[in-house]
């Protein structure tokens, strides 16, 4: 170890093991701690050496392990201690990750970095629930925008953008406010009958996806008691599941091949 270690910002994408990067299992493999989320899946910490540190961070609303001063700050100690450090974040550092956040207080603080981007929940998800995020004829670009209230503030929706209904719209951390950004989406000119979906646990042994349209999303979450994580896919994209959906989680898989 030197005086001043490495942290890595790696990013573990939405939970299948598989779609981590070569680059990712290697530093997992060769750090000395990791400071991981609650997003992680447990296949992923299996990859982790058992004679690694490693350091719960989660949060939850309404719940956190560490604010985020306190991870940031963490993350530094770590570093000035000689540790070489892995933050190993659900999804991609830079997509809803606040892994910017914490790249600025390292580079503040003068610690070397680096980010180890990985497939974000939107491609990876939407992918696995045979969701094309744009298509020809009937999506011609992505936007990704955050369901999630900053602290003390209300919901950032740009409305003036969310018209196009050749636009998809991925809503991420989108659960508790549901309503509000269905209400939102209507009243800046989607249509309530836009098709849509809820993915939950995208990408894992546990993966559901919910079809359903724009106006009856909170009612269908509600009825079907989905819970985070969970990803929102709005857009005529939607309606290329019923031929694309080509992901079978492992149970299912199991139970159709002895049924």
């Amino acid at each position: 170890m030197t005086d001043k270690a490495m942290v890595h910002l790696v990013g573990a994408g939405p939970g299948d093991p598989d779609l981590l990067s070569v680059k990712a299992v290697r530093l997992l493999q060769a750090a000395d701690v990791v400071v991981y989320d609650r997003l992680v899946s447990g296949e992923i910490l299996h990859l982790i050496p058992d004679t690694t540190s490693r350091i719960y961070v989660g949060k939850r609303i309404g719940h956190h392990t560490l604010k985020q001063e306190e991870i940031n700050a963490l993350l530094v100690k770590l570093a000035h201690s000689g540790q070489d450090v892995v933050r190993l974040k659900g999804g991609d550092p830079f997509i809803f990750g606040r892994g910017s956040e914490e790249a600025l207080a390292l580079a503040r603080a003068h610690i070397p970095f680096e980010v180890v981007p990985a497939v974000t929940a939107a491609q990876a998800c939407a992918a696995y629930a045979g969701i094309p995020l744009t298509h020809r004829g009937l999506a011609h670009g992505v936007q990704f925008i955050t369901g999630h209230r900053k602290e003390a503030g209300g919901l950032q929706i740009d409305k003036t953008s969310l018209a196009d209904r050749e636009q998809t719209l991925v809503v991420y951390m989108g659960l508790s406010n549901l309503t509000q950004i269905v209400d939102e989406l209507i009243e800046a000119g989607r249509a309530a009958d836009t098709p849509a979906a809820i993915i939950e646990h995208g990408t894992t042994n546990e993966q559901r996806t919910l079809m359903t349209t724009l106006e009856a999303l909170p009612r269908i979450a509600q009825d079907n008691a989905v819970a985070s994580p969970a990803l929102l896919v709005i857009g005529e994209v939607v309606r290329l599941a019923q031929d694309l959906d080509w992901f079978m989680p492992a149970i299912e898989e199991v139970q159709r091949r002895y049924a």
